[in-house]
């Protein structure tokens, strides 16, 4: 309201002033044409272009003021068009900045392309004899770099194995220390392995130990003794001795690490042996031609109901028994004690596979008196129509057992009512009859 006041007030002054310009303008105009009349008679370019330019400013700012007074503007609003316009000048200077250096710029990186120093290319062309050795200098080095590198390849760094024999020449016996590995090569994801040592004598093979599995390590101290009995000193000559340093995995085939063989022909037994090998790389494919497989199963015991399950998950890689080169596998259960069977229990067939999936369960009462007095033969055979079925291999389990199959055996004892599932390599089913 008091704004609307002002206006109407300023425009009852602004109507009063000029009445009052025009009543003056025409009281002195007559008197005006004396002074049009000297004016006319001055010459014409004595003063004109001083008083034009007067003239056209005092106009100018005669229609700002009566701009000013007619259209009131508070200071807040001139502050805000002095700084758009500050803001306008500001973005235009930054814009010619920038042009300028672009324009710098591009002239700059097309200086700097353009320099190639010929002089130096002729440099580099007639010092290049120099650098670059003849032929002749170079063929013999080549060759003895290779055969370092074939020998390198060849002999790759597997680790250690320390060990001790000492034969009985009375019980013709032969003592077997596994003491330590060293230095083995990460075999898991995490940097470690899963270490243990498979001890056996060929070319039977007949007769095998395993050792404890050692968790994440590369440097497993076994510190476990072995005894081959029934070894005559007029036959020993003719076997060998092989310790296979394998990497435990519960859920996959074993990975062998490497081996160590002594041909016992090659040994002083008259004496204690005590030495350190280096492990040289696995035989491969003469042990995938001997492999007889390879059983997937979980073991689960209830303390207190006395039950002990087993789970037949799968098998693979199974020995090819039939003449068409595949076969038809079941597995056959039986719980042993002190020799004898307890109870028996058999999976269904799978015809014309090696590598078999059953997903069967079976479940045997086993006091927990009992656990660690039983047995547990898991073996895994090709059945046959015709004639008599053959067993493929067999895992015995049980606290009388040694190596995976030990391991296998104390987890499910250590985990009650938890199934425990784990990969066995099947082995002879003439050797190790449980006892």
């Amino acid at each position: 309201m008091g704004i609307l006041r002002h206006r109407r007030f300023r425009r009852q002054e602004l109507q009063s002033t000029n009445d009052d310009a025009e009543d003056d303008y025409d009281e002195d105009g007559d008197g005006d044409d004396d002074d049009d009349d000297d004016s006319a008679t001055t010459p014409a370019g004595a003063g004109l272009p001083l008083t034009t330019t007067e003239n056209q400013f005092e106009k100018a700012k005669a229609i700002g003021k009566d701009v000013i007074e007619k259209v009131p503007m508070p200071p807040w609003a001139t502050i805000i068009l002095v700084i758009i316009v500050l803001l306008a000048l500001c973005t235009c200077i930054a814009c010619c900045i920038r042009r300028t250096c672009r324009k710098l710029w591009k002239k700059k990186g097309v200086k700097g392309g353009k320099g190639i120093d010929l002089q130096a290319v002729k440099t580099f062309g007639l010092l290049k004899e120099k650098v670059q050795p003849d032929i002749e200098e170079l063929t013999p080095n080549m060759e003895d770099n290779e055969d370092a590198d074939s020998k390198k390849s060849e002999a790759p760094n597997l680790g250690k194995l320390e060990y001790s024999l000492d034969y009985d020449f009375q019980k013709q016996e032969l003592k077997v220390e596994v003491i330590q590995a060293q230095e083995l090569p990460a075999m898991d994801m995490s940097g470690t392995s899963d270490p243990y040592v498979k001890v056996y004598v060929l070319p039977d093979k007949k007769k095998k130990f395993e050792t404890k599995v050692y968790r994440k390590t590369l440097n497993p101290i076994f510190n476990e003794t072995f005894i081959f009995k029934n070894l005559a000193y007029g036959e020993i000559g003719g076997k060998t001795l092989v310790f296979a340093v394998y990497d435990f995995d519960r859920f996959s085939r074993h990975d062998q690490i490497g081996e160590v063989q002594i041909p016992l022909n090659t040994v002083d037994l008259g004496k204690v042996i005590r030495e350190i090998k280096d492990l040289s790389p696995p035989p491969g494919d003469k042990e995938a031609e001997n492999k007889l497989g390879d059983i997937c199963f979980s073991l689960r015991y209830v303390p207190t109901a006395g039950k002990l399950t087993i789970t037949i998950l799968e098998a693979k890689n199974l020995k090819k028994m039939d003449v068409g080169g595949l076969s038809d596998p079941y597995v056959k259960l039986s719980l042993m004690m002190n020799g004898k069977r307890l109870k028996k229990k058999k999976t269904s067939i799978k015809k014309c596979t090696l590598n078999p999936y059953y997903n069967e369960s079976f479940t045997f009462e086993v006091p927990f008196e009992q656990i660690q007095k039983v047995q547990l033969v898991v073996t895994v055979v090709d059945y046959d129509r015709i004639g008599t079925s053959e067993p493929i291999g067999k895992v015995v389990l049980g606290c009388n057992a040694t190596g995976t199959e030990l391991r296998h055996w104390s987890d499910m004892l250590a985990s009650p009512r938890r199934p425990i599932a784990q990969w066995h390599s099947l082995k002879d089913p003439e050797d190790g009859k449980p006892s």
